[in-house]
């Protein structure tokens, strides 16, 4: 290879994981391009065109869409800025990676030898050929990254939609206060307080607490601003146009620019994956809990499923560690990225939940052609033309605007949502052309790569927290350990200071009124300020996408996972802890498989004191009065699992379908489970009337008593008659399929070749063995699932283990392909060694990459 200084050795285990040993970085870092581009080119390939808004050349026409979006929010454009932000040392990696890359393009000459994709795809590019890899290729996955891992836009959009179309005080009752009492944050107040900070007028108005109260008053209704800060909401005193009421939301157009904005963002791909299932559990144990008196740290992100799968196992090792080459780390890289992601070198070890901070906020703007409407002035936004290239189709012109609060989102897809009004809106007169624009974190250029390899080199706490004082968007979650026996946890990221737009309600919680500069960004919240703890009393940290601590400033978000997870990991432990049981990897491995449903201990008891019409619906009954509250694929426990969950996604369907759009329909996660726990305990709610059969008021034991009856018989006609034939697992199955070749209109021999056929599979949505499904769309199918399973033993880093989705390698038929996927589903893990005797013990082939002569 060119560009090598030295000879680099490749070895791989049976699994197809690759370790290399280099002298110099640069050389560590060609090696991870080229073996990479080996297992995964065309999945790299296709996240760049992705990510640069170039799908057209790719797939042709069915890219348009993507690329009109993507090139609005311009996520390359903002990676081309952040490259000559970056340490001088990391631009070099980052080349040093595209090099290798390049070494194995060169090597292979045409894309049909880098994947056999190419071929298929033959026949809507026919002429297609393969760009050469550059630095912002790697750097613009991390926006695909950001995106998939941003905070609450959906939400957001949905609110403003649903105002006027449900009562307000329903309205709040959708999205309940973080249950702090039952649901214990990551931090107590006794491991993290907010440092000493000043107050006044200008930032009163940008804080809130993460418990999230978000009661909605009716419009014109008083609400005591001291009984808003007690229960932690954020308090908006009026901006310079009196404050905006929700009232304009409630006109229907307004609400046509939300849906259409909506739509433009629904074409983004799901490459990390995309809705409420989408998070992590991560916990760290200290040495005082386990056998090997060492830290134990365990992590497995829940993110989409696909074949392959999202992370590639490696090792990057420096033959002797130095200044010049610190890098001796094992982990999971991304396909295209330079460094380990997640994992461990020989001091500490880290993981990564989805802190899931508000980081988007929808803005309606006056539009005026060219300008928009700044306090009672027009000014000209942002334009230009973008050219999308279609692969066997004619290029097509798209035309950009951009306000100062982000690209305008609302005009990206036909029809130009343009929606208009005559009513003054937040006190301010307005013409009569209304667009939406979208401001977001991740379009600030930022350092977030340089984070990945300072955390890569991190040798204790402080360089640790060095690191993440780097690491902007997304905004995660990082657990830590080290082999000094420490254990931390740090919020990183980049989170806006903005004021609330409605009164009584947290920052972010609807859209704001773009022409009043009032409701703008004024800032970031300081790194000092963002929550972290080293070596709590308890010895425990658990970090599951809940809330971060109770009461906390700043604001962070109002969105928080309603901890159910996070509860059941924290009780395991303790329980475990307090009996005198020493943790070891095995019993971390065993916590990571709990498919134990606490809501169900909460629904069950009602299932089972009413008295039902006769035997059919009875027998279906009796199954849950030995149930165990797990949820196995089969087995002795998996009729009662499959009869529950039928009927707990019946019962969504009746109480809250009836008064929601279908597509903003219940989903089934942990904010539904807590919102049916609040609602069984009030049976006068309005929420359990069907306002489908007018004339007729329900109460909540006729909905629940017609959700069991629906349930026995979907069950029926789906399975058998006979409830002993039923098992979860015939209902909730996974597919791992193809990115692109998997779609119905993928002849069903190419389907199989690339994906995987559907298996049954335990676990379930907001419980620990997190295989999540979408009330939403009638299916218990896997929407999303842990990404990867990982568990590091800091005594004795050979003894961690770990687990991928899939195989490494992304070529059918490969032996890597697909081979950890059977394990993975039932459970399994393998070693996850690092020291070098460990690896060549390991090894299956060795390939040695060496420096070509000059010329």
């Amino acid at each position: 290879m060119a560009g090598l200084s030295a000879p680099v050795e490749v070895v791989r285990d049976e699994l197809g994981v690759t370790h290399l040993y280099a002298d110099t970085a640069a050389d560590l870092f060609t090696a991870q391009g080229f073996t990479a581009a080996q297992d995964r080119f065309f999945q790299m390939d296709l996240r760049r065109h992705v990510v640069s808004g170039r799908l057209s050349e790719l797939v042709g026409e069915a890219g348009v869409e993507t690329d009109k979006v993507i090139r609005t929010l311009g996520w390359r454009r903002v990676a081309e800025q952040e490259l000559a932000l970056l340490d001088p040392d990391v631009r070099g990696y980052l080349q040093a990676y595209a090099n290798g890359v390049n070494a194995y393009i060169d090597q292979q000459g045409s894309p049909s030898r880098m994947g056999l994709e190419y071929v298929v795809l033959a026949r809507s590019a026919p002429d297609y050929q393969v760009r050469r890899w550059d630095p912002v290729d790697s750097l613009a996955w991390l926006k695909a990254m950001a995106w998939d891992l941003r905070g609450n836009y959906e939400d957001e959009l949905t609110r403003g939609r649903l105002v006027g179309q449900v009562p307000l005080p329903q309205l709040g009752e959708l999205y309940p206060d973080y249950p702090v009492a039952d649901h214990p944050p990551i931090l107590s107040p006794g491991e993290w307080s907010p440092p000493a900070r000043r107050t006044g007028p200008d930032d009163a108005d940008s804080r809130g607490g993460t418990a999230g109260a978000v009661r909605a008053p009716a419009p014109g209704e008083t609400v005591d601003p001291a009984e808003r800060a007690r229960l932690g909401e954020a308090v908006a005193p009026p901006g310079p146009t009196g404050g905006l009421t929700r009232d304009w939301l409630a006109d229907g157009e307004a609400a046509e620019a939300l849906v259409a904005a909506g739509a433009t963002l629904d074409a983004v791909p799901r490459l990390l994956g995309a809705g409420e299932g989408i998070g992590s559990n991560s916990w760290v144990v200290s040495g005082e809990h386990t056998a090997s008196g060492a830290p134990l740290l365990a992590n497995d992100p829940h993110l989409e499923t696909s074949q392959p799968g999202i992370w590639l196992q490696a090792g990057l090792h420096c033959r002797e560690v130095s200044e010049a080459c610190p890098f001796d780390v094992t982990g999971f890289t991304f396909a295209g990225l330079p460094g380990v992601v997640i994992g461990h070198n020989q001091d500490i070890a880290w993981g990564i939940t989805n802190l899931d901070p508000d980081v988007t906020d929808f803005y309606l703007e006056d539009v005026d052609g060219d300008r928009v409407l700044r306090g009672d002035a027009y000014v000209p936004l942002d334009v230009r033309t973008e050219t999308i290239e279609v692969a066997g189709g004619e290029d097509v012109e798209l035309t950009v605007r951009e306000s100062s609060h982000g690209p305008i989102v609302s005009d990206v897809l036909d029809p130009v949502a343009a929606v208009g009004t005559d009513a003054p809106l937040g006190g301010v007169e307005t013409s009569d052309d209304y667009e939406v624009a979208l401001a977001w974190t991740a379009l600030e250029p930022g350092r977030t790569v340089e984070a990945v390899f300072a955390i890569n080199r991190a040798a204790g706490w402080e360089e640790f927290r060095d690191a993440a004082r780097l690491f902007a968007v997304p905004s995660q979650n990082l657990i830590y350990a080290d082999t000094e026996g420490n254990i931390g946890y740090q919020a990183p990221g980049l989170v806006p200071v903005r004021r609330s737009a409605t009164h009584g309600t947290p920052p972010g919680f609807y859209p704001a009124p773009g022409w009043d500069e009032a409701y703008a960004w004024t800032g970031w919240v300081d790194f000092e300020e963002m929550p972290h703890a080293l070596n709590p009393e308890d010895g425990v940290i658990v970090a599951a996408n809940q809330a971060v601590a109770r009461g906390a400033t700043p604001f962070l978000t109002s969105e928080w996972d309603k901890g159910y997870r996070s509860t059941r990991i924290l009780e395991l432990l303790t329980d475990r802890i307090e009996a005198g049981e020493p943790l070891d990897v095995q019993a971390m491995v065993q916590v990571q498989l709990d498919d134990n449903n606490a809501f169900a201990e909460v629904l069950v008891p009602h299932l089972l004191r009413l008295d039902l019409d006769n035997d059919f619906y009875a027998e279906a009954q009796d199954l849950l009065r030995d149930w165990d509250l797990t949820a196995p694929a089969e087995g002795a426990q998996s009729a009662a699992a499959a009869y529950f969950y039928a009927v707990y996604a019946n019962l969504l369907e009746t109480v809250f379908d009836d008064e929601l759009p279908p597509d903003l329909a219940a989903t089934g996660n942990s904010r539904s489970m807590l919102l049916l726990e609040d609602l069984l305990a009030r049976p006068d709610s309005r929420w359990w009337d069907d306002r489908r059969t007018p004339g007729v008021v329900e109460s909540r034991d006729e909905v629940i008593r017609t959700a069991m009856e629906q349930a026995r018989l979907d069950l029926t006609r789906d399975i058998s008659k006979d409830v002993e034939d039923w098992t979860w697992g015939q209902l909730h199955q996974v597919r791992l399929e193809h990115e692109v070749l998997s779609g119905d209109d993928v002849p069903a021999l190419v389907r199989g070749v690339f994906g995987q056929p559907a298996r049954p599979a335990a676990g379930s949505s907001a419980v620990v063995n997190a295989m999540n499904w979408d009330a939403s769309t009638g299916s218990f199918e896997v929407t999303s699932a842990p990404s990867m399973r990982m568990v590091v033993d800091l005594g004795d880093l050979d003894a961690s283990r770990w687990v991928n989705q899939t195989g490494n390698s992304g070529h059918p038929f490969h032996p890597n392909h697909t081979d950890q996927s059977r394990t993975w589903l039932e459970g399994g893990t393998y070693p996850m060694v690092s020291g070098r005797d460990a690896v060549l013990e390991r090894a299956h082939h060795t390939l040695t990459l060496t420096a070509a002569p000059p010329g």
